[in-house]
């Protein structure tokens, strides 16, 4: 079979370049190994029969507010897309039995900040005041391929009206790590505790440069936007793109993993995929996937790419996560109040000291004396995840090790994570139990994902990294994935990269598949 693309992989990124170039009149096939599309976006019943658990990503945000769901709203709503807004987004809980979080309603914010410090309240408004100017200028960036004439504008309107001022100030929190950037700003620990945890779901601890845009992005979009999560599950946007894109004639093959691209004259023409079937590619291939995978099991070694293949093996891992799915016959009973059970989110994470720790262990192959927690309420706003009066929980385990050297703690011997895994997730759900008192009495079903086993789910997550190599200032911007190629081309003509490997990084914005298949439409 000939057509204009193939994309290898239909994880979300990958769906949105084939709905897009299928839209623009180009013949597209989606070829994905595993039997169901998704990659790191897929909902499933892992516990108990009834209750649905999202494996991977929850929180649909980013695709909300992205360019390539505003250029498909309609037609993505018509093939079942359903969003559930969070009017309570997310929370921090405390040593001392406190919690502080971020609402849509403003006041009831502002209030709980107040209760800490007048004027980091006051500082709370002034920012999300000065975000309502910003944001346009930012996104806009985030939203540009890197580098381009689109980027080069956005800095020029920016520069038109905020002036010089503005674009240093911009630079400044780009580069700033986010312990500087919140000392600048707030004087009460809390505070700045609840932002800089939004830097652990990527891999910055307090004091890495770089780090200060995803607290200072997440904290002020979910005071001005608010947070969505998929209806029924975050799979919603998976199966809407997917019916969308056959609808308008472009095919799926699941469950045949690619063995090789082929290669005519240098140029990529097509994929063999592992039963022997040959798909030819006239205009491009797209690989949504890693770059260690495509240029170290999908084409052959080759002289002329020797410099860019050391470069794509140098590319760094983040840290890696660990996922328990919990059903339950109740919402935990947050010990900080019953006004938790609201949030989207709660960070177990609960000051800038033991941030720094855990993710220093990690990066030393230790497992974390005191695990950095997202937990995840989903039913507290879609109850039709679980049965009747039931409930899931979603435990993200932030900043843990790929290869295990020892325990910080000493207690697990063993140094693999099949041999580990269920006694770290007994030490996760000790910890949160001090938080939560009562939970484990509630616990109905559980499964648990270590960074091996997500890895075995999605190769894209290599060592357990659901960012798909780190976001740190020399592998981001021009850098990612490797200086020179941020524009998803490769040395390879014809075969293009996209996903979370690439600019601008991990996250359902579908940022990169969207703005990749309208450069090659042009």
């Amino acid at each position: 079979m000939t057509y204009d693309a193939v994309v290898i992989g239909a994880g979300h990124n990958g769906l949105a370049a084939a709905v897009e170039l299928q839209s623009k009149g180009w013949s597209v096939a989606v070829v994905e190994g595993k039997p169901v599309a998704g990659g790191a976006v897929k909902t499933r019943e892992v516990t108990l029969p009834g209750f649905r658990h999202d494996l991977c990503a929850m929180n649909l945000s980013m695709f909300a507010g992205s360019a390539f769901f505003n250029a498909n709203k309609e037609a993505l709503l018509a093939n079942g897309l359903g969003f559930v807004p969070a009017a309570d987004c997310f929370a921090s809980v405390f040593r001392d039995g406190s919690y502080l979080g971020v609402s849509t309603d403003l006041e009831k914010t502002a209030a709980g900040i107040a209760a800490l410090s007048q004027k980091d309240a006051a500082a709370w408004r002034q920012m999300l005041q000065d975000f309502g100017g910003d944001a346009p200028h930012i996104f806009g960036l985030l939203g540009a391929p890197m580098p381009s004439f689109k980027a080069a504008k956005v800095a020029w309107k920016a520069w038109r009206e905020k002036g010089t001022g503005w674009l240093y100030d911009t630079a400044r929190l780009l580069l700033a790590s986010p312990r500087d950037f919140l000392d600048s700003r707030f004087e009460h620990a809390k505070v700045k505790t609840m932002m800089a945890a939004w830097g652990l779901h990527l891999d910055f601890a307090p004091d890495v440069a770089g780090g200060a845009l995803f607290p200072y992005l997440e904290s002020m979009a979910n005071q001005a936007f608010g947070m969505v999560i998929g209806q029924g599950g975050a799979d919603t946007i998976i199966t809407s793109m997917t019916s969308l894109f056959t609808a308008k004639g472009g095919e799926i093959i699941l469950g045949t993993p690619v063995e090789q691209i082929e290669l005519s004259g240098g140029s990529a023409s097509g994929v063999r995929l592992a039963d022997g079937r040959l798909l030819s590619a006239r205009k491009a291939v797209i690989a949504n996937a890693h770059p260690k995978l495509v240029f170290g099991k999908l084409l052959p070694k080759v002289a002329e790419r020797e410099t860019f293949d050391r470069k794509v093996e140098a590319f760094r891992a983040g840290p890696g996560t660990m996922m328990i799915h919990l059903a339950l016959d109740g919402l935990p009973d947050w010990k900080a109040g019953e006004a938790l059970k609201n949030f989207a989110y709660v960070h177990v994470a609960p000051d800038l000291e033991m941030m720094s720790r855990v993710y220093a262990e990690a990066m030393n192959g230790l497992l974390p004396a005191e695990p950095a927690l997202v937990v995840g309420q989903p039913t507290a706003l879609d109850p039709s995840r679980a049965p009747d009066g039931k409930h899931v929980l979603w435990v993200q385990v932030r900043v843990l090790p790929a290869e295990i050297r020892g325990d910080a703690r000493g207690e697990i011997g063993a140094t693999d994570w099949d041999g580990a895994k269920e006694a770290y997730a007994d030490r996760v759900l000790a910890l949160l139990e001090t938080y939560a008192p009562g939970l484990g009495a509630k616990i109905l079903g559980r499964s648990v994902f270590s960074p091996l086993d997500l890895e075995r789910e999605n190769p894209n997550l290599i060592g357990g990294d659901n960012l798909s190599g780190s976001h740190h200032l020399d592998q981001n911007f021009l850098f990612r994935p490797v200086a020179g190629y941020s524009r998803y081309k490769t040395p390879v003509k014809s075969l293009y990269l996209c996903g979370a490997a690439t600019w601008p990084g991990a996250g359902t914005g579908a940022g990169s598949g969207f703005m990749l298949a309208n450069m090659l439409a042009k």
